[in-house]
Formats: structure tokens, C-alpha cells, sequence
């Protein structure tokens, strides 16, 4: 189930949803004191928005509340891998798997993301502007892959969603993508999606290829859309329809 939008709330609860949704994860009281409200009236406010589902608090934190599923765990070649819904603690680790698949600037989607995160400091978004959910796969306590899907809330586009994905090199050749992939395709279908894209420049041929696998086509190609290197690359626009 979708959280609930924060353009349904009155002013003042608008105010804490946006305040805690830019810092990803704050304590109440850090949160009451930036935003000048009396304790009672901000405590009236957060049990409301706690009520409705907007909100969620964590290990004495405050985040927003969004319900992209549940775990899963198996094993596969000796591994034992998690796959899960991220929260805002994995940031780092997420930032750090994007920027080492994008290390060989191979995937530039990948790097914007990372970008994003960077400057926003925050990893989950849900509000009026765009819907923004990662799953993550770990191994033991460490992140080695993540699927992004990103909703713009525009309704033309709603039924759409960007997704990018990874994995760290190390980790390949375990179908730990594949069930990545899967979970993050699964959800967007429960979402009511119709279809996913991404893109890659042509020499990513890699991922082009584990795209095409898993039931995603070429819609379009950008000539000379990229400079990598300093050479010209093509963009190869790619969907999958749900």
C-alpha cells in the first residue's frame, strides 16, 4: 500500500512531514525546536501524523513512513543474501555501491543518483513532487546492491517509473541482480506501474544485455548523447512494460 501524500495536510503538519522527509532521519525534539513549536502542539501534531501513516519513528528517529515490502533471505553459492527495503541509515552504503558501478563511467544514471544523494542527504522521498523507494542486497552487514525506482507524481507520467540498479563487481555471477531486479519490478506492479525505463550509454553492453534478459526492450537511441572519455557515446533508452 502507497503512504498517504502530504498534500492532504493542514499547514502546520505539512511543516514537520517536509522538515523530516529533507533530513532523512531527526530526533522529535530536534525537530521541535527547529521548527519553533510549543511542545504540546507539536506533540498533538506528530501523533496525528504518526496516526495516519505519514510518519514513522525509529530507534528514537523520526522518518517518513513508506511500505515498499518486506525482506528477503536466502542463500545462494555459500552466500547468505538479504534483500530488503533500504532505510536512511544504509545512505552511506548505498552511495558507495553507486559510485562504485559507476566508477568506470559506464553508467551515467548511476552517478546521478549518487549526486542526488550527496546533496540531499536523504534517501527516501514521498510527497507531491516525486515518489522515491530503494531496496537494498546485502551480505552480512554490508550493502552490495540496490534497486532505485523513482515516481514522478506529474499525472502523465505516474505510471512510470526510472529505475536503476547494481551490483558491486565482486558479488556477480550469483543471480543476487536477478533477484534485485525482480523485487524492485514486483513492487511497481503492486504500485499499479505500467512501465519501468533506464538508460545506458551503448557501451555498457553488460547491463544492456542483463536488461534485454529480464524482459527489457529498446525503445529509443540518443546518437552522441554522452562524452565519455572524450568520445562520443550513443544513449540507449530502455523499458520494461509491467
Amino acid at each position: 500500500m502507497e503512504a498517504p501524500k502530504p498534500g492532504r495536510l493542514d499547514d502546520d503538519r505539512r511543516r514537520i512531514y517536509e522538515y523530516v522527509e529533507r533530513e532523512g532521519r531527526v530526533e522529535p525534539e530536534r525537530a521541535r525546536a527547529a521548527l519553533g513549536f510549543e511542545h504540546r502542539r507539536f506533540g498533538h501534531h506528530l501523533s496525528m501524523l504518526k496516526r495516519d501513516g505519514y510518519l514513522t519513528e525509529r530507534d528514537g528517529r523520526l522518518e517518513i513512513a513508506m511500505d515498499p515490502g518486506t525482506a528477503e533471505q536466502y542463500e545462494t553459492d555459500g552466500l547468505a543474501v538479504t534483500i530488503r527495503p533500504a532505510r536512511q541509515d544504509d545512505i552511506a552504503g548505498i552511495v558507495g555501491t553507486l559510485r562504485q558501478v559507476a566508477a568506470d563511467g559506464s553508467y551515467i544514471e548511476a552517478e546521478s543518483v549518487a549526486q542526488q544523494l550527496d546533496y540531499e542527504d536523504s534517501l527516501l522521498r514521498h510527497n507531491e513532487f516525486e515518489s522515491r523507494v530503494f531496496f537494498v542486497a546485502t551480505v552480512g552487514e554490508d550493502v552490495v546492491g540496490w534497486v532505485h525506482l523513482e515516481i514522478p507524481e506529474l499525472d502523465k507520467l505516474h505510471h512510470t517509473a526510472e529505475l536503476t540498479i547494481g551490483l558491486v563487481e565482486a558479488h556477480r555471477g550469483h543471480g543476487i541482480g536477478t533477484r534485485l531486479l525482480d523485487h524492485g519490478l514486483d513492487w511497481a506492479e503492486e504500485m499499479g506501474l505500467a512501465k519501468v525505463y533506464n538508460s545506458f550509454p551503448a557501451t555498457n553492453e553488460g547491463a544492456i544485455e542483463f536488461f534485454e534478459a529480464h524482459g527489457g526492450a529498446v525503445e529509443a537511441v540518443r546518437e552522441d548523447h554522452y562524452r565519455i572519455d572524450g568520445e562520443a557515446v550513443d544513449e540507449v533508452m530502455m523499458a520494461v512494460t509491467l
